[in-house]
């Protein structure tokens, strides 16, 4: 079809620009992909809320980063529909999205300045106005020192810092991050963590990847958690832990954690020391788990809490795995 004199061809692979939606940035429907017998992703289905912080957990080899490789073109989905709603369709739909792989890449032998530079040129930004922000993001991220040093005089934290900045540099709308916090200590997690929901609060949109529950539990809004390549849950990470608030119990004592796995109305039992974290079934009776509890061994308290997304993946992972799925 022709729009305002050229010619619009249809995007490749199964990749649709559309309208922008209020609602979502990004729409999948339906996708699936196999390696030969293999599945890795099959019939995933999900909407990233528009302005949101939405993580794609589950563990290695759940289908993460081949959902992330379908999302951006890299891979072609044998069936099924990605769809992006950005606000500014005047710009090329590359530039409109920073991606960090979880395979970190740089130019080793250029400095950290040129090969930011060149990276923003990729993105449309020219080096006039790239520099200026590549002075005040390697302030922020401590390296300006390194301004002028080949990539490979780097530690591979900061190499992966540098790599951060080079997603985030030309400011897109949508930030794709898969496995950001891999490799980094827990000071530099926590600065790219304050980094992230800074980058929310300014209107852009995160949808990262992560088999480390307590870092997606962090930052979240949303969230779609897979396995063996099929999404088990999928929707607002409040939802999502009140729908399992109530059948969680954590016990403190000296307990055998294989007699509390054959209590009535107990699902699971994750077991830590002299921390025994129960799931339970919706129907349990607590009054009564609990006497059982006391007969077992020294008890030094036990409190009802919301769980865990670690301890509402084994659940669901364990539900997933007796399904055949």
């Amino acid at each position: 079809m022709t729009v305002s004199g050229f010619t619009r061809l249809p995007p490749p692979h199964g990749l649709h620009m559309t309208m922008p939606s209020q609602a979502s940035i990004l729409e999948i429907e339906g996708i699936s992909k196999r390696f030969q017998s293999v599945f890795a992703v099959r019939d995933l289905s999900l909407a990233v809320p528009r302005g949101s912080i939405y993580g794609i957990i589950g563990p290695n080899g759940a289908g993460k980063t081949t959902t992330i490789r379908m999302i951006l073109d890299i891979l072609a989905p044998d069936t099924g529909t990605i769809s992006f709603h950005f606000r500014n369709t005047t710009v090329a739909q590359n530039d409109s999205i920073g991606f960090l792989p979880e395979e970190r890449g740089l130019y080793k032998r250029m400095t950290v300045e040129d090969v930011l530079v060149y990276m923003a040129q990729l993105k449309s930004v020219p080096p006039n106005r790239s520099r200026p922000k590549i002075d005040a993001w390697l302030s922020r991220m401590e390296l300006s020192e390194w301004k002028k040093r080949k990539v490979q005089e780097l530690s591979k934290g900061m190499q992966q810092k540098v790599q951060f900045i080079s997603t985030i540099l030309h400011e897109p709308e949508l930030v794709i991050l898969d496995e950001p916090f891999a490799g980094l200590d827990p000071v530099n997690q926590e600065l790219l963590k304050d980094i992230v929901l800074e980058l929310k609060a300014g209107g852009a949109t995160v949808l990262f990847s992560s088999h480390v529950m307590e870092q997606a539990e962090k930052i979240c809004d949303h969230l779609c958690m897979i396995d063996h390549g099929q999404k088990v849950l999928d929707g607002p990470l409040s939802q999502v832990k009140s729908g399992f608030g109530a059948d969680i119990l954590v016990v403190e004592g000296d307990l055998p954690g294989a007699a509390l796995a054959v209590l009535p109305g107990v699902i699971a039992v994750r077991s830590e020391r002299l921390r025994h974290e129960l799931t339970l079934a919706a129907s349990t009776d607590h009054q009564q788990l609990m006497s059982r509890i006391l007969t077992l061994g020294r008890v030094d308290g036990i409190q009802r809490l919301q769980p865990s997304l670690h301890s509402i993946f084994l659940t669901m992972a364990g539900k997933n795995s007796k399904t055949g799925a």
